[in-house]
């Protein structure tokens, strides 16, 4: 008998939770843009994630990648959230991203992120740290411990990287932080009068992390033969 996949499983448990704290299901296209995928969220032109060892290029149309993280959903529902007056406003995604990389248990060319982000008046970090505490208390059990440490990405300022403790090991989660001004205004807001927050990580590591699943590949088999996930959910 058939199950339903662990990913799939997970990603109805991470909408339900991000539901109950008020944000909205987003959606986007796998085929991007440049500017939804790097430019609108604060990429300088010579970063190294536009080399061709990260991402995907579409050959005949050098405008368009296969998406490398959902950020570009959050960025594009963010965006019309605020021409259409609808803030305050959040919204959260789970979605296929592909990066060109080499694979291994812990790496995939493809995996799932869950992304989202809020924007509105007098949002702080605070109430990302609130967010993100809930939700994974949800996701791996009320006693997890979560800690958050300074990190640096374009698209935010201050960073955070959200780490989550796990057989007495401290493991990386996703990133996170308070959205650059420079990326409210690619999106059509002013920064002088509201504020927001964006995160990201992989779906695939809170599943291995939850499941104890050893390699990340398993996922991605597609043998039905096999049934690999046999009492992990």
């Amino acid at each position: 008998m058939g199950t339903e996949h662990p990913l799939s499983i997970l990603a109805n448990q991470a909408y339900q939770a991000f539901s109950e704290m008020g944000f909205e299901i987003g959606t986007g296209p796998e085929l991007e843009t440049d500017w939804y995928n790097f430019y609108v969220l604060n990429f300088p032109k010579d970063h190294p994630a536009l080399d061709m060892q990260d991402t995907f290029w579409i050959k005949e149309d050098a405008k368009h990648v296969l998406r490398t993280h959902t950020t570009t959903v959050t960025a594009r529902e963010l965006e019309k959230a605020g021409k259409e007056g609808r803030l305050p406003a959040a919204f959260i995604s789970v979605g296929k991203v592909f990066r060109n990389e080499a694979t291994d248990i812990t790496h995939e060319m493809q995996f799932f992120q869950i992304d989202g982000g809020m924007v509105g008046e007098n949002i702080t970090l605070a109430d990302l740290k609130g967010v993100l505490t809930n939700f994974y208390k949800k996701m791996l059990g009320p006693d997890v411990e979560i800690e958050f440490r300074p990190s640096f990405f374009p698209f935010t300022e201050p960073s955070i990287e959200v780490f989550a403790k796990f057989k007495g090991k401290w493991l990386e989660m996703m990133g996170a932080g308070m959205l650059h001004p420079n990326v409210l205004r690619n999106i059509g807001l002013d920064p002088s009068k509201v504020q927001g927050f964006a995160f990201g990580g992989g779906l695939d590591r809170i599943a291995m992390i939850k499941w104890d699943i050893p390699d990340v590949r398993l996922f991605y088999q597609g043998d039905l033969r096999l049934n690999q996930f046999q009492n992990k959910t």
